[in-house]
């Protein structure tokens, strides 16, 4: 395995973590009932889950 398959396979775990905690988050406001905050563009955005 040459350097560039270990970076590869670096960014795809941390790509899926990612991906695992956006879910949990969702699903933590969806329990708690509070606003996500994200950006879109240039304006701050709270949205209900």
């Amino acid at each position: 395995m040459n350097n560039r398959d270990r970076q590869i396979e670096l960014k795809d775990k941390i790509v899926n973590g990612l991906e695992k905690a956006y879910e949990k988050l969702i699903e933590f406001k969806k329990e708690k009932k509070s606003e996500l905050v994200v950006m879109k563009g240039d304006k701050i955005v709270k949205i209900k889950p």
